[in-house]
């Protein structure tokens, strides 16, 4: 096992231990290119309380008292309640603002590159932060070739990317890492939207001279399948094969050899996709390989993004004991949501499956969970790096980074260990109840009478979670409470 912190100080690169072997042959490697992506700054986590209760109106909080990183429930409790950037202005002013910007957008031939840029950003902060169906549905056969034309034949970097990455929008302090078209898809999912989407931005990924372009263009492909309409379960698993690959070369299959940010969304999205599939066990070697040997990766981001695909992949090798099944061999008592694991293979992704049926997280309480398949074949070898990723001590790493490290490997670690009790498990007693705590994420949205409650308590939803805040940033509570595709995927309880 090589020391793990020597290869995070070695190189900035991301490349891995299978990466650098498919380098070292002559006859399949691409032209490597420089690496264009920094090692990434993770927001500062913080501790809380298990019995706080969080931000102020259209926050969404955490009762966990665990540490977060970047792209966690921290960064959504450090974001303020969407809201408009003016006050003053009458309350459906936006409607008006959504309007003219569509307009724009449209009428592409008479605007350049710089206005584009401007509308289309304008355009995704609008849609982020309002529930905008009813306002954009008429609209969609208009908007869609109009944005993916920058996407196709932007003039700019910046147009290019404001049509899928979306902007900085100073008063909200966040990023959202797609933009119009990602946020038109999970404000109006369509069955029809995949197909013609998915080739353009395959080739945005292949082929765009933009670094930025490509991670974006991930992102928003791993949107449009999910909520675009994929046809078939075939073409669900082509993109997931498309993914994989980015990963397994890192990002040499897209002409970006070492881009950690490509290699992150490409993990990102592999694993949004992955909580959609009913059966995983065929697809689950190959990917457990790749995903391993990106724990080895220079970048932090690649190391947790990796991290919690096994965890996932661990998860679903277990589904609920049946009624007519007998006891006997690998079995657990706990709390994973059956329909995380077996969504229907032969549905489409027009209709995300949902994780509706509530569990209790307690190893006294929860349903039978039976070992399906084994889904890595060196789990003493996996639990040796998991646990060295945990306790990483190097001082040459920044602080925040080590604390990432420390919190989700922990977790991802008690994941491969007890893959039913989902994300944050807490195994400490109750005193009320003499019971564990169990999972420790309950967010709560909103508040007074038109707020709820989301428990995260298995991987699938909580890798959902965070595809969802990368795409509507601040605007996720808006979404949660008022967007009914967002809620087939993760159905809040009304208070």
């Amino acid at each position: 096992m090589h020391d793990l912190r020597r290869q995070a100080l070695e190189s900035g690169k991301t490349v891995s231990r299978k990466a650098r072997s498919k380098q070292n042959s002559a006859s399949s490697s691409h032209p490597s290119s420089p690496a264009t992506s920094r090692a990434a700054s993770r927001n500062p986590s913080r501790n809380a309380s298990s019995d706080e209760e969080g931000g102020g109106a259209g926050d969404v909080s955490d009762d966990g008292s665990t540490q977060w990183s970047s792209n966690s429930i921290d960064e959504l409790l450090a974001t303020p309640a969407a809201s408009d950037d003016n006050t003053d202005a009458p309350a459906d002013a936006w409607k008006a603002e959504l309007a003219e910007r569509m307009d724009r957008i449209v009428a592409r031939k008479k605007s350049s590159a710089q206005s584009r840029e401007e509308n289309l950003s304008a355009y995704a902060h609008i849609l982020a932060m309002r529930y905008a169906r009813a306002e954009i549905s008429g609209r969609i056969g208009e908007i869609l070739p109009a944005v993916l034309k920058s996407v196709k034949a932007g003039t700019t970097e910046k147009e290019v990317v404001a049509a899928l990455k979306g902007m900085l929008c100073s008063p909200c302090r966040w990023r959202s890492e797609t933009g119009a078209l990602a946020l038109t898809l999970i404000t109006d999912p369509s069955d029809a939207i995949h197909s013609a989407v998915q080739q353009p931005l395959k080739q945005t990924i292949t082929d765009s001279p933009h670094a930025s372009a490509k991670a974006a263009a991930t992102h928003a492909l791993g949107v449009a399948t999910f909520y675009g309409g994929a046809a078939s379960p075939e073409e669900t698993q082509e993109v997931l094969d498309f993914l994989l690959e980015i990963v397994e070369t890192d990002g040499g299959a897209a002409e970006a050899a070492d881009d950690a940010a490509l290699v992150t969304a490409a993990l990102e999205e592999w694993g949004l996709l992955a909580t959609a599939v009913e059966d995983m066990e065929e697809p689950s070697e190959a990917a457990m390989e790749a995903f391993v040997d990106q724990l080895d990766a220079a970048d932090v981001r690649v190391q947790i993004a990796a991290g919690e695909n096994i965890a996932l992949l661990y998860e679903k090798s277990y589904t609920e004991l049946e009624s007519d099944e007998e006891e006997g061999g690998d079995e657990e008592e706990g709390s994973a949501s059956d329909s995380d694991h077996s969504s229907s293979s032969s549905s489409s992704f027009s209709s995300p499956p949902s994780s509706t049926k509530p569990h209790n997280n307690t190893a006294a309480s929860g349903p039978k969970m039976k070992k399906r398949y084994t889904p890595y074949r060196r789990p003493d070898t996996l639990q040796h790096t998991l646990r060295a990723l945990s306790k990483v001590s190097s001082r040459q790493l920044s602080k925040r980074d080590r604390k990432a490290l420390h919190a989700n490997f922990a977790d991802i670690l008690h994941a491969v260990r007890h893959p039913t009790r989902g994300p944050r498990y807490r195994t400490a007693l109750c005193e009320a109840t003499g019971r564990e705590y169990g999972s420790g994420m309950v967010l709560r949205v909103g508040n007074g009478g038109r707020g709820g409650v989301l428990r995260v308590d298995t991987w699938a939803k909580l890798l959902r979670l965070r595809a969802l805040r990368r795409v509507l940033g601040a605007g996720v509570a808006v979404h949660l409470m008022a967007n009914e595709g967002v809620f087939e995927v993760l159905p809040v309880v009304r208070r």
